[in-house]
């Protein structure tokens, strides 16, 4: 915020400038309070008005996302058609033909405001727009843009942010996310946008019917071999876009009608049930486990508000509570899951595997036991979408990719649909998922990973914490030796520069430290491997050779839960954070 002391001169000037090209009548009135109360002396109303002008909303990879309301801070009207004007100049710069721009939206405050605004300053701009039927899943938007053979695709959403935010992400023709340098020049292009007011608009777009996703549909359920399909889902939608389309998903693949969580079932954007939309966020799928345990269920599945997500509950082997699966632990099964039916099959596999660097190294050495090349990309599918050949890719936070042909991102859909698929296979050999998970650690060693994450007000926070660990950097944490220190910022052969460190530690651990790149938020990532003995309460599991070790699951699990307690101590430690 601006100094109060030291307020700026031009903040008003700047400010009755704005409320002259706003064309929204609610951020326009909100904006005209504001300058009244400047103007009269209040402190608090000039300490918000200051914030909303506190430069401008930057666009990067993930496109613009942001708190809603008046100011070139702000995600609104002005601030989303200067990014489609100058996203629809760099489009004309590529593509001087011209070409189809799919744009889709979300549930939120102003998604489909924003996509009309979109969809107008394209066909102002000589391109064509093509604007989904109503609120979808982010990954209908990703499998249209391929399907519809566009150049470029915009999602309206922000995903699991707060209620009173809202984001603006960009696709390229290819389906993926934008990568640098193009944000680069798209901001450039936006940076070089005139007065919003002198933009021209045109008001020829179209609006897509059904049809798409009744394709994108019937490719999902495409997916799923004939097999078992006896299994009790319970599903949430986190008051997201992503239920009716899972619901049909399931259905469409005959699996029983999923028991649904109906106070979270349809889209609401102000998320009323839960704190933060986010299944990973602690009480966010607390209705869904009392619902699982109501039914007596096999699986609890949850999409996140855009759906791209996917987070997987299931009941303990041993009592009658319930425990979300890791991302990693997920990721884990599905790539197993994707492995073992092509053998089942009599099928060739062929085709990467990939994650995040900060993803558990299990997927490496799952691809090195089938013979499969393995990637290992920055966070973020704009990086795991662009693997040549994908057969599988994820990242920990509950993103997975099972189809990249269709749709190169994340896809929540696709996603938990496999997973029921895998659970009632299971279910059907009267198994389940924590024998799987067990087998997996007795071949490659019990791989658990866990996360220390600190949200802080003032940005500046993180950057002067990662100045001071690149500049005397920890020789030892939870009394293991720092084996390298690695600077992701320099890069390398294999990974472009990002904001990031990563430690790797004696007896097979590893820490990664980065800013968060959508939330206010430093972000720690521990992994540690235990040997374990398969000899120990081992069960067969086709197809993948041995490892051996001193440990079986059950005491492996426990020792490692103590080292990543142990381990995130002493990261919040170093780090000094506030919260931490």
């Amino acid at each position: 915020m601006t100094d109060l002391l030291t307020p700026d001169p031009t903040l008003l000037d700047r400010a009755r400038d704005w409320l002259v090209e706003d064309p929204d009548e609610a951020t326009r009135a909100r904006l005209a309070t504001l300058i009244q109360g400047t103007e009269a002396g209040d402190l608090s109303m000039r300490a918000l008005l200051a914030d909303s002008f506190a430069g401008s909303l930057q666009f990067g990879t993930a496109g613009l996302r942001g708190a809603l309301g008046p100011g070139s801070n702000r995600m609104n009207r002005v601030v989303v058609m200067r990014a489609a004007a100058g996203l629809a100049a760099f489009l004309r710069r590529q593509h001087p033909a011209g070409g189809a721009v799919v744009i889709g939206y979300d549930a939120r405050y102003n998604s489909d405001v924003f996509a009309r605004d979109t969809a107008a300053v394209m066909t102002g701009a000589g391109l064509s727009a093509l604007v989904l039927p109503r609120p979808l899943p982010t990954p209908v938007l990703a499998y249209a843009i391929r399907q519809l053979g566009c150049i470029a695709g915009v999602m309206v959403t922000a995903s699991h942010n707060p209620p009173q935010d809202n984001g603006y992400k960009v696709y390229l023709g290819d389906g993926t996310q934008i990568v640098p340098p193009v944000d680069t020049e798209i901001a450039d292009c936006i940076d070089a946008v005139g007065r919003v007011s002198e933009l021209p608009l045109g008001t020829e777009w179209n609006t897509l019917d059904d049809t798409l996703l009744d394709n994108y549909l019937t490719r999902v359920v495409s997916l799923l071999p004939p097999g078992p399909r006896d299994v009790s889902v319970v599903y949430t939608a986190m008051h997201g876009v992503g239920g009716t389309v899972f619901r049909d998903a399931l259905q469409r693949s005959g699996f029983p009608t999923p028991v649904l969580v109906t106070e979270q079932f349809d889209p609401d954007p102000e998320f009323p049930t839960v704190a933060f939309p986010n299944p990973e966020e602690p009480g966010a799928i607390d209705l869904a486990l009392a619902a699982a345990t109501s039914a007596a269920a096999d699986v609890v599945i949850a999409n996140d508000p855009d759906a791209d997500r996917c987070a997987v509950a299931l009941p303990n082997p041993y009592d009658s509570s319930w425990s979300m699966l890791r991302g990693d632990e997920v990721g884990a099964l599905l790539a197993w899951w994707i492995l073992e039916r092509a053998r089942r099959a009599g099928h060739p596999v062929s085709g990467t595997m990939a994650c995040s660097i900060v993803s558990s190294s299990l997927l490496g050495r799952i691809a090195a036991d089938a013979g499969l090349p393995y990637e290992e990309t920055l966070t973020g599918f704009k990086w795991i979408g662009r693997i040549p050949d994908l057969l599988f890719g994820y990242e920990e936070a509950l993103g997975y990719c099972v189809d990249a042909v269709a749709v190169s991102d994340k896809d929540g859909v696709s996603a938990g649909l496999l997973v029921a698929e895998l659970v009632a296979a299971l279910k059907g050999e009267d198994r389940t998922v924590d024998d799987v998970l067990g087998d997996l650690a007795r071949r490659f060693g019990l791989h658990a990973t866990d996360q220390v994450s600190v949200r802080v007000d003032d940005i500046a926070v993180i950057t002067d914490a990662m100045s001071r660990l690149r500049a005397d950097p920890p020789t030892s944490l939870a009394g293991r030796d720092v084996v390298s220190f690695e600077d992701l910022e320099q890069g390398s052969d294999s990974l472009p520069p990002t904001d990031g460190v990563r430690l790797r530690l004696a007896g097979d651990a590893r820490v990664i430290i980065r800013p968060s790149g959508t939330e206010p938020k430093l972000k720690c990532y521990l992994e540690v491997v235990v040997p374990v003995d398969p000899a120990l309460g081992a069960v067969e599991l086709t197809g993948l050779s041995p490892l051996s070790g001193p440990a079986d699951v059950a005491v492996a699990r426990r020792s490692a839960a103590t080292a990543l307690t142990e381990l995130g101590a002493a990261v919040s430690a170093v780090l000094n954070l506030p919260g931490s």
